[in-house]
């Protein structure tokens, strides 16, 4: 039975639930990796810190998706009696496995802290927070973890769990859950989206999150600040007026000038999707600004014909660039497209307007063909990345290449279906993507400086 759309869609709903946290002193701690995108949304609603608790499951050795316990930092350690019997697992065994998980959790661990500091959680309520409970082991596990960190009380908050794992987790003051189906099996069931997360994916997440509290930009209808007062890094919610509503996007602008990078989104995704916030952090990394934004707000998402009203889509993508052209520390900045699924026929229809301003595109597993006849009037550079095992949009993409008139290149990333799930593919997609708007936003700035002179 679905219950949720995806992750992040669990993250709201269960969002809803925990506002009476907000104003609180409130840590919110995903579990990786599925467990970090449900709580960075919450943590994002309730306007408070996110943090993760590393935990590895100890599964049984003949079959290791079943959880006979759990380990985590601090070694902490829980064991399911019950199964270890059920199965006759050995003292040997039980080490061996132990000794395996835990390396694989202290290198986790060095990644996720690496140029972070762990949030002290002394005498604050720890907010836990995993994308479902099956067994509750690893859910056990960490709520111990926050309890010898020194949390004054641990809340345990999930979107689905079994009846019976949750009347086992005795170790949390509270536990939140939006739902205990009676045919649990798994936690996957209840997700119509339950793509494996990646560990890059909740690094780029807690990188957001850490950012969130630097300098803001004004609401639309205030005065923009100086460029010489702002703060660089700029790192800010911002709403754009659009069509007589608002869009939520979120603007990260390195320096005065610097490159930007517009994201498009496709197929119901938002500026929260874990893979274009991964995509994001690389450019940053690079120096490049970014603007991930929500083309559609959450009343027009529940229309699914508006995910594919292309037009719409690019008409809104229009409407950022120009806002970015508006602002003080934007001005002057070349302006790139990044497109995802849908998101990527958007970007080219809205390249292919008379006078656009666009310097460079970029399709990641994306459906150029929806632009139509609109391809071949796209003059930007532009750098289709398709997935060698999504096969049917290759074709779509190649025909597409076909079609423009513009430098057009098609970079297939060997072994990467269409979502680019498989471990590394991700990465090359995002330094394809980096390379190629560090190439044309460069030359760009550089023909309008010469341009000026």
């Amino acid at each position: 039975m679905t219950i949720y759309e995806d992750r992040a869609d669990a993250g709201r709903q269960l969002a809803r639930r925990l506002l009476p946290w907000r104003g609180q002193d409130v840590v919110v701690l995903g579990l990786p990796r599925g467990g970090v995108p449900v709580a960075h949304v919450v943590a994002e609603a309730l306007d408070a810190p996110l943090d993760v608790i590393v935990v590895r499951k100890l599964g049984v050795p003949a079959q290791p998706e079943l959880a006979m316990g759990a380990i985590g930092e601090e070694g902490a350690r829980v064991l399911d009696e019950r199964t270890l019997q059920y199965f006759g697992v050995t003292d040997a065994q039980l080490e061996r496995i132990e000794e395996r998980e835990r390396a694989v959790l202290e290198a986790r661990t060095a990644r996720f802290r690496e140029g972070r500091e762990r949030i002290d959680l002394t005498g604050r309520t720890a907010l836990i927070v995993d994308d479902g409970i099956a067994t509750g082991s690893t859910a056990r596990v960490a709520c111990r973890i926050a309890r010898q960190l020194g949390a004054a009380r641990v809340v345990l908050a999930v979107p689905v769990a079994s009846e019976d794992a949750l009347a086992r987790i005795v170790e949390a003051d509270e536990i939140v859950c939006l739902a205990t189906p009676r045919s649990f099996t798994a936690v996957g069931h209840h997700y119509r989206d339950f793509s494996a997360t990646q560990d890059e994916d909740v690094v780029a997440l807690l990188d957001s999150a850490l950012r969130r509290h630097q300098p803001q930009l004004p609401p639309p209808g205030h005065p923009s600040p100086d460029p010489v007062d702002t703060a660089y890094p700029v790192d800010a919610d911002v709403r754009l007026p659009v069509d007589g509503t608002e869009l939520e996007a979120h603007l990260h602008l390195p320096a005065p000038g610097a490159g930007v990078v517009v994201f498009a989104h496709g197929s119901g995704s938002s500026r929260r999707s874990p893979r274009n916030q991964h995509v994001a952090s690389v450019l940053q990394r690079a120096g490049l600004g970014t603007l991930l934004l929500d083309l559609l707000t959450p009343q027009e998402e529940g229309d699914r014909a508006n995910v594919f009203a292309v037009e719409l889509l690019a008409r809104r993508l229009v409407a950022a660039t120009e806002w970015l052209r508006r602002q003080p520390g934007s001005a002057d900045s070349p302006v790139g497209y990044f497109g995802a699924s849908t998101g990527a026929g958007a970007a080219l229809w809205a390249a292919a307007e008379p006078g656009s301003p666009v310097a460079a595109v970029v399709s990641r597993g994306g459906r150029p063909d929806l632009a139509g006849s609109r391809l071949g009037a796209v003059r930007a550079p532009t750098l289709l990345i398709v997935g060698g095992e999504d096969h049917e949009v290759l074709g779509l993409n190649r025909r597409a290449q076909e079609a423009m008139r513009c430098p057009a290149r098609l970079e297939v990333v060997a072994g990467a279906t269409h979502l680019f799930e498989e471990p590394g593919t991700l990465d090359r997609a995002a330094q394809l993507a980096r390379d190629w708007f560090t190439e044309h936003l460069s030359a760009a700035r550089e023909r309008r400086a010469g341009a000026s002179r």
